[in-house]
């Protein structure tokens, strides 16, 4: 007598079940199973493709709670197929597919899905016969026979349980092949997103209350998930507008505009760090030939350097070892109708000044950049030299506090050390990686993207601050 093999227990499915997507970012959904349809549908609004011809991605809006149209959540995925589909109605609509891993109770499948507008249907999500795999069946004549989900987990969840989606960048930039936008480029795509680099001067705006845009080469730009502002100083002005555009458009940025503008504005930088305490050389600016003996006072006399408020790189910024010298250079300078600021010269800081790289509220690299023979300005572009450092308490705070005063997530922060404590020379908004990464041999530009990541928005509220 021959005994029959028990066959293993059917992985059952109702006509309903909820299903988990947690690479689209959603932890929630529920769905019609439908084994009359062959490939799954999910329902996505402002569908934009992006990326290249070889690695093709699409971002869309998802509505994961059809009672509650408030929540978004922002889904990007590769595209694996663009298809023509005919629905049960008998419509036939062209449709971009893409492939992605669902839980259903215990089992976790890969499976193919058509994004559609599904706002008038009952459910968000149809589960094709296509995805039915295995040993999983349908019973027609129940629902959810495999673990129950909810909607609440959208209200509920943190950022850092939200699992990481391709993002589309942007880098403003008038250098696309310098070596900050190329490093930044390559970590970007490490990462799987997809990045383009923009030339500022080539963007114009459409500004109006309902729908402000950025234009490129005669076309509004397509969203962006996030923008890094790379602006140089002679386009400040400029690239601040542009920056604040996409700041109007919802797009994550970097560097918002404002804090740009109050780290090129050395004054005004200097005054807002000094009203909350933190340590900086004794700094003078005034307009009137008259005050030259009394700017010169308040600095403690000679030697002092002079400063232009729109210096860059180490340019525009002159050492004064004379009160003559001093005295002619400032009345030189008001010549000219520039704007300038005269500072104490810390000579024990011996011609060396720190850079500390903020990224994100977090000190991730530091190095001293020392001046070349002859010269006092440690910049890397005037030939100093640089190498890694550890930073005192004192001074990895002090960093930190100042980017967090102008409102930077990233930033280089300039430091001498004096012998009352660390003195902050600069705030720069758009700090170059390539002295960084050689002296301390950390993916600087990994960090930025990381810092993106982690402050793109996945699930919006519509009508609330996200």
């Amino acid at each position: 007598m021959s005994i029959e093999p028990i066959a293993p227990p059917k992985f059952p499915l109702g006509w309903e079940e909820w299903v988990a997507m947690p690479d689209l970012g959603l932890p929630a959904i529920k769905a019609k199973v439908d084994t009359g349809a062959r490939t799954s549908a999910l329902h996505a609004v402002r569908v934009e493709p992006f990326g290249s011809e070889a690695k093709p991605q699409v971002r869309f809006i998802m509505h994961p709670d059809p009672d509650d149209p408030s929540i978004e959540v922002v889904c990007s995925a590769r595209v694996k197929d663009k298809r023509m589909v005919t629905s049960s109605n008998g419509q036939s609509e062209l449709r971009y597919v893409i492939q992605t891993e669902a839980t259903i109770g215990g089992k976790t499948l890969p499976i193919d899905i058509s994004l559609t507008n599904r706002e008038t249907m009952g459910y968000r999500m149809l589960l094709g016969r296509s995805a039915i795999q295995g040993d999983m069946s349908v019973r027609p004549t129940e629902s959810f026979l495999q673990d129950t989900l909810s909607y609440d987990v959208y209200r509920k969840r943190r950022k850092s349980s939200v699992k990481q989606r391709p993002l589309r960048i942007g880098i403003l930039t008038q250098s696309p092949k310098n070596y900050s936008n190329r490093r930044m480029i390559e970590a970007a795509e490490a990462r799987g997103h997809t990045i383009e680099t923009i030339y500022t001067s080539r963007c114009y705006m459409a500004i109006n209350a309902h729908k402000p845009e950025v234009h490129y080469d005669g076309k509004p730009l397509e969203r962006y998930d996030a923008i890094i502002p790379r602006i140089g100083s002679s386009i400040t002005f400029y690239g601040m507008a542009v920056v604040r555009q996409f700041e109007a458009m919802g797009v994550y940025v970097l560097n918002m505009a404002d804090s740009i503008g109050k780290s090129r504005d050395k004054l005004l930088a200097h005054q807002l760090l000094g009203q909350h305490g933190l340590g900086m050389p004794t700094t003078a600016f005034a307009k009137s030939a008259r005050d030259t003996k009394g700017i010169l006072d308040l600095v403690g006399g000679s030697p002092v350097v002079v400063k232009l408020l729109e210096s860059t790189q180490g340019r525009g910024v002159v050492l004064a070892e004379t009160r003559k010298t001093a005295s002619a250079l400032i009345d030189a300078f008001r010549g000219l109708d520039a704007h300038f600021l005269v500072q104490e010269f810390v000579r024990e800081a011996g011609g060396s000044d720190i850079r500390a790289f903020v990224v994100n509220g977090k000190v991730v690299g530091s190095m001293m950049r020392t001046a070349a023979p002859g010269d006092f300005r440690s910049n890397v572009h005037q030939g100093g030299s640089v190498k890694k450092i550890r930073l005192s308490k004192d001074e990895r705070r002090a960093a930190i506090r100042a980017a967090k005063i102008l409102k930077l997530d990233v930033s280089g922060v300039d430091i001498l050390r004096a012998e009352s404590g660390p003195k902050i020379l600069e705030v720069n908004s758009s700090p170059g990686l390539q002295g960084i990464e050689t002296a301390t041999g950390k993916d600087i530009a990994g960090a930025i993207i990381e810092c993106i990541e982690a402050n793109v928005p996945t699930i919006y509220r519509v009508g609330h601050k996200s």
